[in-house]
């Protein structure tokens, strides 16, 4: 019973729908989103964010339940600093994704209620994408989230394999304004980040709007 209890209460968690893309490119990485927060059919925000930077080169995308999504960036940004105190030197993104897949099995059996992409740049661009007891897949494109079906439709006609950030930066935002027309849980606004050896860049959503036109 209390276990069915847990499981009622999560169904009735704030949802971020959600669809995310991830890109690798040559010269680095893309990772894009929508902004739309939802409870079954309610809108519940307009301006939520689903990419957060994680350490100076490494980014995540979210998907699923707001609250678990939330615990895990929190989880990892702590990480990632300690591991810079111990040992001197920022974290691979590989290691940042064992380390998230080992706790993420830890919960399995009341897990993170959340699809994850772990990206960034060390001597490559690279994106790993997480299930919710941790399994992890390593991707070129990617998509998560409930309009993911609708992205990735694009994301496999569209896709530049080996091009660069120019080359592949308004296919990602075309995939996820591309979801929002067909996929209720995606919508608002449009999210756009970019990870390079140079670090960390967010776009001006002035600068999107042009992309998407």
């Amino acid at each position: 019973m209390e276990e069915n209890s847990i499981l009622a209460a999560k169904e009735k968690e704030l949802k971020t729908g959600t669809t995310t893309v991830g890109l690798v490119c040559t010269d680095g990485i893309i990772l894009a989103s929508d902004r739309r927060a939802s409870m079954g059919y309610f809108i519940a925000s307009k301006d939520v964010t689903k990419i957060f930077q994680i350490d100076d080169k490494i980014a995540m995308t979210v998907a699923g339940s707001v609250a678990d999504a939330q615990s895990v960036v929190r989880i990892m940004q702590a990480e990632t600093k300690l591991y810079k105190l111990r040992h001197g030197k920022n974290i691979t993104v590989k290691s940042a994704t064992t380390l998230l897949s080992n706790i993420m099995f830890q919960y399995k059996f009341y897990p993170f209620y959340v699809q994850l992409l772990l990206a960034g740049v060390e001597d490559e661009p690279s994106i790993f994408s997480l299930d919710p007891l941790g399994g992890v897949t390593d991707e070129k494109f990617v998509s998560t989230g409930s309009g993911s079906p609708m992205a990735y439709g694009l994301l496999e006609a569209m896709y530049v394999k080996d091009g660069t950030i120019k080359d592949n930066l308004k296919i990602a935002v075309k995939a996820i304004a591309t979801a929002m027309k067909r996929d209720a849980a995606t919508g608002e606004s449009i999210d756009l980040v970019t990870v390079t050896k140079s670090g960390f860049k967010r776009y001006e959503r002035s600068e999107i709007a042009k992309m998407a036109e």
